[in-house]
């Protein structure tokens, strides 16, 4: 439990580290599992032990656009938010990768927020930071193109798995991006044209930043 990555999260307070493995369920998922989904209640805030899940927002027509990614340490802030204040999910979550992740009671939360100051200031951290993301977001659809969009999205995703291979197919990143397929295939053909990427079964190997 000492070298877990909640006590390098909470290195002043080993106590609330105590606090959260005693009161929270630990679950183990596989790549493609849904962890919440929107308009579901939410009774419980994950924080990612191990792996990687991405936060998704889904339109009325079926589309689908990536919010921001959660990484070991980190949690849903959309997830606090909805939970503390009763509302139901308004994004779905997605493992990204194998993941291990702690459920803790949404009672808990609110708990914690009064006894512990460490606590709090991870909450305003991770609002913080998904914050900056969603601006981002916002800019990039209002002001880049796809093309840009998705080059920035394929840099993103192999930064975080530390590889210039992705595993992914075109549909899932059409997706991501909210946009169609077919436009996506059109774009990674271009960029492999021009000697950015190199394009596989089912994967994308990034050649030039």
């Amino acid at each position: 439990m000492q070298d877990s990555i909640l006590s390098s999260e909470f290195t002043s307070s080993p106590e609330l580290v105590e606090k959260l493995y005693q009161y929270g369920v630990t679950k183990k998922y596989q790549e493609g599992d849904i962890i919440l989904d929107e308009n579901a209640s939410i009774r419980s805030i994950p924080i990612v032990m191990k792996g990687m899940m991405k936060v998704i927002r889904t339109e009325e027509d079926g589309r689908e656009i990536l919010l921001y990614y959660i990484k070991a340490g980190e949690s849903c802030i959309m997830s606090f938010l909805g939970g503390m204040h009763n509302e139901k999910s308004i994004v779905k979550a997605e493992v990204e990768e194998d993941t291990e992740i702690l459920f803790l009671p949404v009672d808990k939360v609110s708990l914690f927020i009064k006894e512990y100051p460490e606590w709090l200031d991870y909450i305003f951290r991770l609002y913080h930071k998904r914050f900056e993301e969603l601006l981002d977001i916002i800019n990039a659809i209002a002001f880049k193109k796809v093309d840009e969009r998705l080059l920035n999205l394929l840099h993103k995703k192999s930064e975080i798995l530390n590889s210039k291979t992705i595993i992914i197919t075109h549909e899932q990143l059409a997706n991501e991006l909210g946009t169609a397929r077919v436009v996506v295939s059109r774009l990674l053909k271009q960029l492999e044209d021009t000697g950015k990427l190199q394009l596989g079964r089912n994967k994308i190997t990034i050649l030039k930043n």
